[in-house]
């Protein structure tokens, strides 16, 4: 059988474990930097719009949620970009929106005097930093995947995985450190300089040849991946619940809300443990009974954070959460990118990534309004159902691949 391009360069390359990890961490590296831009503003930009600018709560939303509806909206044409000019240009134009989302950060700055300009840069620095998030990810994953080879599917996407949490949580308490000390000027100016110089470093790294053939157009390839990211979008919901409600679940338990910080620090480190020790097992055992195995495990951790009687508990709750979450992207994705052909992988990946920022932006005002009708508890059994739900998915995929 004839090997594309993408396959031949990975089989020219001996490499082995160790060698194999050095590469993808290399792209990784790219996806960190997305995410540690998005990171530093994270929690700053709400209170700078609403307290220091006297402007209205929602305004201050908007300003946040606005990169999800970018990110959203461009996963396909990032996808795209990837498979028609290759991973290396999607990280290249990825780093240079996420550097020009600096830029305006800066510009937000330097037009304090007027609150409608400042705004309004400071809605382009998100709208560019969102489009950014969707070129420099999606391009950084398939670089490595077409690098390190096939065979190392699932180890790309679980270090691209760890290189998002790890920036998110690196990036929102140095954001809040800088601003306290030298302003929105500081964040603005370091989201540059760390973008521009990854720009550079993502020019001098050899590109991979883009896979020939045709290219399956998107409806085809949402049709084939639908039900992974479906899966995905609701197993996700479990983490999503905990992160964005876990403080005021708190407050209505009558614990110390500062305990909540402590919930959400057990599940990334459970998260992170697991996708190290734990991402061989699915190229051992198969994307779906990592996946259903995971989603049991994430359910009894949701389980067990919506019953817990003591803080304590619903940390171990939190991390048994975190543990079982942690392989489900991973695990799904492998399975999605088998659906279409190689040169339409990023496309896939693209689409499947999506999913799951559908997930995060929805499960607020859902999760919110099942809280307004049955209480703050109420948001776990909400969470609990989709998992459920996702493992009922995983399980009938799992059977279709057996015909």
């Amino acid at each position: 059988m004839q090997t594309s391009p993408t396959e031949s360069v990975a089989s020219l390359s001996p490499l082995g474990s160790r060698a194999a990890v050095r590469s993808i961490l290399t792209f990784s590296y790219f996806t960190f930097i997305c995410y540690l831009s998005i990171g530093l503003p994270l929690a700053v930009l709400p209170a700078f719009v609403h307290l220091r600018m006297g402007m209205h709560a929602a305004l201050a939303g908007l300003v946040i949620s606005i990169q999800y509806i970018a990110t959203f909206l461009s996963r396909p044409w990032a996808g795209r970009i990837s498979d028609t000019a290759g991973a290396k240009v999607s990280v290249l134009w990825g780093m240079a929106a996420c550097t020009l989302s600096g830029i305006m950060l800066l510009a937000a700055a330097a037009l304090h005097f007027s609150s409608t300009l400042t705004f309004t840069a400071l809605i382009l620095s998100r709208l560019a930093l969102g489009v950014g998030e969707s070129l420099g990810s999606t391009g950084a994953t398939l670089w490595g995947i077409s690098s390190a080879g096939p065979k190392h599917t699932a180890k790309v996407i679980s270090y691209n995985g760890v290189a998002t949490y790890g920036g998110l949580a690196l990036g929102a308490p140095l954001g809040v450190m800088l601003d306290q000390d030298w302003g929105l000027v500081s964040l603005g100016l370091l989201t540059t300089v760390i973008c521009a110089v990854s720009f550079f470093l993502a020019l001098r790294k050899s590109p991979v040849p883009v896979s020939p053939g045709e290219h399956l157009p998107f409806s085809a390839v949402l049709g084939r991946i639908a039900p992974h990211g479906i899966a995905l979008a609701l197993g996700g919901i479990g983490y999503s619940v905990l992160a964005t409600f876990v403080t005021l679940y708190y407050i209505s338990r009558h614990w110390n809300p500062n305990g909540a910080a402590f919930c959400l620090t057990a599940f990334g480190v459970a998260f992170i443990a697991a996708r190290l020790l734990f991402i061989q097992t699915i190229n051992r055992f198969g994307g779906y009974a990592v996946a259903i195995v995971c989603l049991i495990v994430e359910s009894l951790g949701v389980l067990v954070t919506w019953s817990a009687g003591s803080p304590w508990l619903a940390s171990a709750g939190a991390a048994v959460t975190g543990f079982g979450f942690s392989l489900v992207f991973p695990a799904l994705g492998v399975e999605a990118v088998k659906r279409v052909p190689e040169h339409n992988r990023g496309t896939a990946l693209g689409v499947f990534t999506g999913f799951s920022d559908v997930s995060f932006f929805l499960v607020g005002p859902i999760a919110g309004a099942v809280i307004g009708a049955w209480g703050y508890g109420s948001a776990f059994l909400f969470a609990l159902a989709s998992v459920l739900a996702a493992l009922g998915i995983v399980l009938v995929l799992r059977e279709f691949q057996k015909r």
